[in-house]
């Protein structure tokens, strides 16, 4: 049996050693390092296998912000052309802001841009378009002069299928800055989409016609002139409401 190093002679091995090169110790049995790993406590090891997530961005409390930043309506504008959370921005044309006189006591408050709307950068240009400029007509009112339009969506949805939740939710804090901005005494919810986005349900059918509220002001839900052209008999319901609207603003 060999007797054991002394001190002295021990030294001058691991000096020899490290001239050669070692670098590490090792000893007399070999080190399984995938035990080494399974013996890391939990924490530590959950640590080290679970990549940091980045933090997940909610596009409606981004649009709350921006909206509330702007302080005119062309800073509304400038927002809306910065904010880059809707899907629907990449593959519109142009963005749909508004059209009319900003301060005007009626604003209209449409769903979505079509395909003219796109094109033209402008709410209600196309076939329903016309058709709401001659219902406005009849009780004495024109973009020209006297009424404000916007919509809930400023992009135009592919296919111009109907708006999603989530759409009409990122929105929706734009289009309340927006009647916030223009200041109206009445507002016109044209269709479904609008009366979700003002007053939180649907119904059109069920809700035209009875004056509602929404931030304040008093909201009139119709049908949408789209609507009309494809349901004339409708019209008759449509002057109704248009004739309400008319007596709303002689009362003041």
């Amino acid at each position: 049996m060999e007797s054991a190093l002394d001190y002295h002679s021990a030294h001058a091995l691991l000096a020899w050693q490290i001239e050669l090169g070692a670098t590490d110790a090792i000893g007399d049995a070999p080190v399984n390092r995938y035990e080494l790993q399974a013996r890391l406590p939990k924490a530590a090891a959950a640590a080290a296998a679970e990549p940091v997530k980045p933090r997940e961005v909610d596009p409606v409390e981004v649009a709350r912000q921006m909206a509330g930043a702007a302080g005119s309506l062309e800073g509304l504008y400038e927002a809306l052309a910065q904010f880059e959370h809707c899907e629907l921005k990449k593959g519109a044309r142009n963005l749909v802001f508004a059209d009319g006189q900003p301060g005007a006591r009626v604003m209209v408050v449409g769903e979505a841009p079509g395909r003219d709307e796109d094109i033209a950068g402008k709410p209600f240009v196309g076939r329903a378009g016309q058709l709401l400029d001659r219902m406005l007509a009849a009780i004495g009112l024109s973009r020209a002069e006297n009424v404000y339009i916007a919509n809930v969506l400023p992009w135009r949805p592919p296919q111009n299928r109907d708006p999603l939740p989530v759409e009409i939710a990122m929105m929706t804090p734009f289009l309340e800055r927006h009647i916030a901005l223009a200041k109206p005494d009445i507002l016109i919810a044209m269709g479904n989409i609008s009366c979700d986005a003002l007053l939180g349900k649907r119904g059109i059918t069920r809700m035209r016609g009875t004056w509602q509220e929404a931030q304040g002001k008093p909201v009139m839900p119709m049908f949408h002139p789209a609507y009309l052209l494809r349901q004339p008999a409708q019209k008759r319901a449509a002057w109704a409401d248009l004739l309400e609207i008319k007596a709303r603003l002689s009362a003041g």
